[in-house]
């Protein structure tokens, strides 16, 4: 069956951890999986190392033509831009999709982030035709990671065959470390700025302001704007109807913090699932998200705080 006259009436997301520990067992787990989806008329994407790759293709032959592949290292910068990558290509088709992420050189915080994108998944495609096959090299992936692979997949892969995961966590009851604890308090040369919904622009102005004094490159500066802009939006039109934002330079990162006093959060994933097309809301934190480092979020003593963090340096 080709693939554009494939129909998708009926399936939704199988997420799915597959452990391996040897160069045979990742053939043995992948090859005979992408040759049934090849047969059942699925697009399929393969994301890993160059050199498994390599291997795959030489396993495949002929077949290898009709997958496409990404390097880890280009596919999984930024897992909420994955995320959104992988929402176009799953969408309106039958997909099967092998993803690897290199663990490795990683910073505690975007470890943190890329487990917790792995969770999201399962809710922001969970309506999609995809199979999404997500592969732990037991000889690289860290122990602490490991131990993520039962609680974020409904499903687990082994040479022995598929099993139910008893450890699964749904997306909005996942808590990570740090979670829950208090945002470290501003920097002492922090800049706070009020808004009301008549100062959008004067506020678009000082962001820039500071970001051009402070030396962050003049090609991010168009992304704090917009996120700023966006998240004030949300509180003036959703929220108490003006606020603060806070700015300081940290650890190679310009930090803004918006404060709405009227704030709520009332969404389990805020900003994490894509909003519909035709919906007029929901876009401020996903946007925030696809362009900043990290967003972090807090409700304490009736103000919703959101933190954006952008690095200084493309």
């Amino acid at each position: 069956m080709r693939p554009e006259r494939a129909r998708s009436d009926g399936e939704s997301l199988k997420h799915v951890a597959v452990p391996y520990d040897s160069d045979e067992a990742f053939l043995s787990l992948v090859v005979p999986r992408v040759r049934s989806a090849l047969d059942e008329g699925r697009h399929v994407l393969v994301i890993t190392c160059a050199p498994k790759l390599a291997l795959l293709a030489d396993a495949l032959g002929a077949d290898a033509g009709h997958i496409d592949s990404r390097t880890s290292a280009a596919w999984y910068g930024h897992p909420y831009r994955t995320l959104a990558a992988y929402h176009d290509y799953t969408r309106g088709r039958r997909t099967l999709v092998i993803g690897e992420p290199s663990w490795t050189g990683r910073s505690e915080r975007e470890i943190r982030e890329l487990i917790r994108y792995e969770s999201v998944v399962n809710a922001a495609l969970h309506a999609t035709a995809a199979i999404m096959l997500c592969l732990y090299d037991l000889r690289k992936v860290p122990p602490h990671v490991l131990e993520f692979g039962p609680v974020n997949h409904p499903v687990l892969l082994g040479l022995d065959g598929e099993a139910t995961s008893a450890g699964f966590v749904e997306p909005h009851e996942l808590v990570l470390n740090g979670d829950r604890s208090p945002l470290p308090a501003p920097g002492r040369d922090a800049k706070t700025v009020r808004f009301t919904g008549r100062e959008l622009k004067r506020l678009r102005q000082s962001v820039g302001d500071y970001a051009r004094a402070a030396g962050m490159d003049r090609n991010l500066i168009t992304s704090l704007v917009i996120s700023v802009s966006e998240i004030a939006a949300n509180s003036i039109e959703h929220g108490a109807g003006y606020g603060t934002i806070t700015m300081w330079v940290h650890g190679g990162e310009l930090v803004c913090e918006i404060a709405d006093p009227g704030g709520a959060l009332d969404d389990p994933l805020p900003g994490y699932i894509p909003p519909e097309p035709e919906s007029p809301r929901g876009y401020g934190l996903w946007i925030s998200r696809q362009l900043c480092d990290l967003v972090e979020l807090r409700a304490e003593g009736g103000v919703l705080r959101v933190r954006l963090h952008l690095s200084m340096e493309s």
